[in-house]
């Protein structure tokens, strides 16, 4: 059973309040299945001859994304080797049980769905400016009530899916009526999703995602038939029903009036009726007194409906092909996609996007071609921090060159242009119009040669062509030293690095420092990632270079593909949570041997990829200078006034603050006196914590593979057997740096808090706890550990 927040999300998707009455009001509509039973039957009653054929699941990849998303850290911009874990075991469950898997995810958002798109969005954006709220108040991250999907969760997915060896798909009209048609025509087992719609086009069985458990195969299907006998409807019936509820073609305040008359009527045939559902069997009620035959009816005019047109529209659009509805419509062809970029393009180049989206293998790529509409979901985005803008502004140079890859940037004969329309969410966009953009010429060659050219030239230009899209033409002779993943790291921080004016030293130090230790952790080794707190500004920045990669995926797209696209994926360039954990230490000053957990290789070539960004944006004269910035758990810097209230010129260190101390408790759960110095705790191989060696030593491998000592010292901080902190007999220094960059002694104005001898253990209880000196003073707590959600893995 999945969270409240999740059913109440999915529960608004296809026709208004179906599921929840099925749920509540009608519970012998749902019944509970077993998938190996269902595949075994289906096996049985479709096999031909001696030939047997492997039962198929369509499977809504929109719907399924919460549900795959089951990792605990979720705010810091995506745990994805987690979830990439998450999703092998979801695929091995099924391949286990003998059933194959097909892949839906939506390609294009509609038109006729425009309205709904832009109201969820908004929606969805109160939610994340309260998410900020809680991460400023609380300093961590918040409950499951204000859960939001990482960004870019549907983009990688369908990437992920093919990297694991399934089939999947890529819409070019409404993913439910291309689900539902696949479904129809290969005689699938079943589909299994979150969206009423699947019960009103009811080609085979819906089954819901929500109500999933993989450890037994199990969940709820949602029957058409008994639905169907409850409501005494036919199931040509069932479109109308929906329509006069609302879904998302037809807004559910258009027909309100008809509602509320066929409500009134209903509760005057029955009086004694009792009110749970009654909205729904009074619509029923009103479609079954108004039955209409074939022959005497001209379409659904002569129903006292006041938007037929709507309403016409809305039975269409759950028409399958070879359906046909109760009434006589006047048009029902089947609807398909209209190209409105055709006549600036070759068909071969449309008929190849087209192709290539439909199998999930580019990004954006389509969309431009062919309506010249790209849209972009939310993101975690603080709207009250003034310093970093919203990525959808930060992307826009890189996304005008691509434009100009893929479409002509000199008028035609007629003096038309083509442009692109824009619909993309962050904070304080009412989303009423599209942005339009023109697309940014690019000296590189035609779109044929790029995409089907074959010839060792072709290579090159791919590459050329790719560095353009950033303005980073200088990185040519780079690509040949590093590889695809590394190339695109160092390609995405420095493009945000010149974009982006108040970025930091520290942030790229954050930025290059988890991208070299992610490629060498295994999931569960990331499982043990922890922070002391959440900083709302490192939240963004999560967010913000993983909206990068997709943008990355999409200049590849464009460019004919000069890297495979797996080396551009999440799950070998970021993790939200290890990210989180750089950005604290390289703001509280600690050396780069610390960030690099002590591997000389990675120091190495840490030092190498930083000197490449820092060159290129001192040659494009920014200058990116070291701001460190100090946080608390639950406390909001506002840190453009930081530096002039601390009296410091911008980029100078002023004098150095005093450290974040977590307070300790005792075993009666009272809070003992702080250590002088956070220091992270140390853990023995049985996973306990236990007494600290005396110098923690950073392991480094030498060319053998042999741990060698690592040249600085790292002093954690100790635990008794008891769990009480011990100070750690040598004060840590935070370290300075001179403006090129090199470490230089604290300055003479630190002076690190004196506490005399070391003290001995103490367990302190509520009648021999020290006076406080300052009594009313506000306690921060640490952040709660992490869990691994996965206990049967190490």
């Amino acid at each position: 059973m999945l969270p409240r927040y999740l059913n109440a999300e999915v529960t608004g998707m296809g026709v208004k309040g179906l599921q929840y009455f099925m749920e509540k009001c009608c519970p012998e509509t749902c019944v509970m299945v077993d998938f190996r039973e269902m595949a075994r039957q289906h096996v049985n009653s479709h096999q031909q001859g001696s030939s047997t054929t492997l039962p198929t699941l369509v499977v809504d990849g929109m719907a399924c994304l919460r549900h795959w998303y089951s990792c605990q850290a979720w705010v810091y911009g995506g745990q994805w080797k987690e979830y990439m874990h998450c999703l092998k075991e979801f695929v091995g469950a099924f391949t286990t049980a003998g059933i194959r898997l097909v892949f839906f995810f939506d390609g294009v958002v509609e038109e006729e769905k425009r309205a709904e798109w832009v109201n969820r969005r908004l929606k969805v954006n109160e939610e994340v400016a309260k998410v900020f709220r809680y991460l400023k108040f609380h300093g961590q991250q918040p409950g499951q009530e204000l859960f939001c999907l990482p960004s870019g969760l549907a983009t990688f997915s369908r990437f992920a899916l093919k990297s694991l060896g399934q089939e999947t798909w890529c819409s070019v009209r409404e993913a439910d009526y291309e689900i539902a048609s696949f479904a129809l025509r290969h005689n699938c087992m079943g589909i299994l999703g979150q969206d009423t719609d699947f019960i009103i086009y009811g080609s085979v069985p819906y089954l819901s995602v929500a109500q999933l458990r993989l450890d037994t195969m199990t969940t709820v299907l949602f029957s058409t038939d008994k639905l169907c006998h409850a409501l005494q409807l036919q199931k040509s019936e069932l479109p109308l029903l929906a329509c006069l509820l609302g879904n998302d073609v037809v807004p559910e305040q258009r027909m309100q009036r008809l509602r509320s008359d066929a409500l009134a009527a209903y509760r005057r045939k029955h009086p004694q009726s009792p009110p749970q559902g009654e909205k729904i069997y009074a619509v029923a009620d009103f479609i079954s007194s108004n039955k209409l035959s074939r022959e005497g009816a001209h379409g659904v005019s002569c129903l006292p409906l006041t938007d037929r047109e709507v309403l016409e529209k809305g039975v269409l659009y759950y028409l399958l092909p070879g359906q046909q509805p109760l009434w006589d419509i006047s048009d029902t062809s089947p609807r398909s996609p209209v190209c409105l970029m055709k006549s600036y393009l070759s068909p071969d180049i449309l008929q190849a996007a087209k192709e290539k989206h439909m199998r999930a293998e580019c990004f954006m790529v389509y969309n431009v071609l062919y309506d010249g509409v790209v849209e972009c979901s939310n993101t975690l985005e603080d709207g009250d921090d003034a310093e970093l803008i919203p990525q959808a502004i930060v992307y826009q140079p890189c996304r005008e060159r691509i434009y100009g890859i893929l479409l002509p940037t000199n008028p035609d004969s007629g003096g038309r242009a083509p442009t692109v329309r824009e619909w993309f969410v962050f904070p304080g966009n009412p989303l009423k119009d599209p942005k339009v953009v023109s697309p940014l010429p690019l000296n590189h060659s035609d779109l044929k040669r790029l995409w089907f050219g074959k010839d060792s030239e072709t290579k090159g230009l791919r590459i050329s062509t790719f560095l353009a899209v950033f303005e980073l033409d200088e990185f040519s002779v780079e690509h040949d030293r590093l590889d695809g993943s590394l190339m695109a790291v160092l390609c995405l921080v420095t493009y945000i690095a010149m974009q982006v004016g108040h970025l930091s030293l520290e942030d790229i130090d954050a930025y290059l420092s988890q991208a070299i230790c992610v490629r060498y952790k295994s999931y569960t080794e990331l499982l043990h990632t922890r922070v002391s707190h959440v900083e709302p500004r490192a939240v963004q920045l999560g967010s913000l270079f993983v909206r990068g990669l997709t943008h990355l995926v999409a200049a590849n797209s464009a460019c004919g593909c000069p890297f495979p696209m797996e080396q551009l994926m999440p799950w070998n360039t970021f993790d939200g949570l290890l990210f989180h954990s750089k950005y604290l230490l390289a703001h509280s000053g600690r050396p780069q041997e610390e960030l690099l957990e002590g591997n000389a290789s990675w120091v190495s070539l840490f030092r190498f990829l930083r000197e490449l960004v820092l060159g290129i944006c001192s040659s494009r004269g920014q200058t990116i200078q070291s701001r460190p910035r100090i946080t608390h758990p639950g406390k909001h810097v506002d840190h453009s006034e930081q530096w002039r209230e601390r009296g410091a010129p911008s980029g100078q260190h002023g004098p150095s603050p005093q450290r974040y101390r977590p307070q300790t408790r005792s075993p009666s759960g009272q809070h003992g006196p702080s250590p002088q110095r956070y220091r992270p705790q140390t853990r023995s191989p049985s996973g306990q914590h236990g007494p600290s060696p005396q110098r923690y030593r950073p392991q480094t491998r030498s060319p053998s593979g042999q741990h060698g000592p690592s040249p600085q010292l790292y002093r954690p901080q100790t635990r008794s057997p008891s769990g009480q902190h011990f100070p750690s007999p040598q004060h840590y220094r935070p370290q300075t740096r001179s403006p090129s960059g090199q470490h230089c002694p604290p300055p003479q104005h630190y002076r690190p808090q004196s506490r005399g001898p070391r003290a001995q253990a103490h367990v302190f209880t509520e009648h021999n706890r020290p006076r406080s000196t300052r009594p009313n003073r506000r306690r921060y707590h640490l952040a709660p550990r992490w869990q691994n959600p996965h206990p049967d893995f190490p």
